[in-house]
């Protein structure tokens, strides 16, 4: 396990995989860090949906028109929906378990990219959820907010270089004054 830094240092979105399943103890490990997301309120409007089946995850590349094709070459995937009747920031609330799945999955040596799917549309006009829930059979009052593609990188990228952080964007006591380290 790494530390915290050297992991959100390390990881890049992975958009080619190779063909290795993600083992059955890999996608339990990712589950179990979606589901230590936090939640406001502890209300975990959160539900989390694994694929492995290739065909669906073929179908589900086709979810919208840009930004989802490479997950029919994905192993695993991971979809995240929420009952927005069980909080008022699910969109929140899923983000950060999306976020918690991918930082899983960097720390077990995997790759994965986040695909939009709210308030994204599919080529045929309806949304890109709309269609996401037809294929995988989610009941009409639960929202898809992102499919994560998981699996074995094909390509190494190197980590993010700290010089090239946007400091710019850093402000201390109120917006505009910049932030120096001391």
């Amino acid at each position: 396990m790494e530390s915290f830094f050297s992991l959100i240092q390390s990881r890049r979105s992975a958009r080619k995989f190779k063909t290795d399943k993600v083992s059955s103890e890999m996608q339990k490990q990712l589950l179990q860090a979606a589901l230590l997301s936090p939640a406001s309120k502890r209300s975990n409007p959160w539900e989390f949906i694994a694929v492995d089946d290739l065909e669906m995850l073929r179908k589900l590349s086709e979810s919208k028109p840009h930004g989802a094709a490479f997950l029919a070459k994905a192993p695993f995937a991971i979809v995240v929906v929420a009952d927005p009747e069980k909080s008022d920031v699910w969109v929140e609330d899923t983000s950060i378990a999306s976020l918690y799945i991918q930082l899983a999955a960097e720390d077990l040596g995997l790759g994965s990219c986040w695909i939009q799917i709210h308030k994204r549309e599919h080529e045929s006009g309806i949304m890109a959820s709309e269609y996401v829930k037809k294929m995988l059979n989610i009941p009409s009052q639960y929202e898809v907010e992102s499919v994560i593609a998981i699996g074995h990188k094909e390509v190494e990228r190197n980590g993010a270089e700290l010089s090239d952080l946007l400091y710019e964007r850093l402000h201390t006591g109120e917006f505009g004054k910049p932030y120096t380290f001391k």
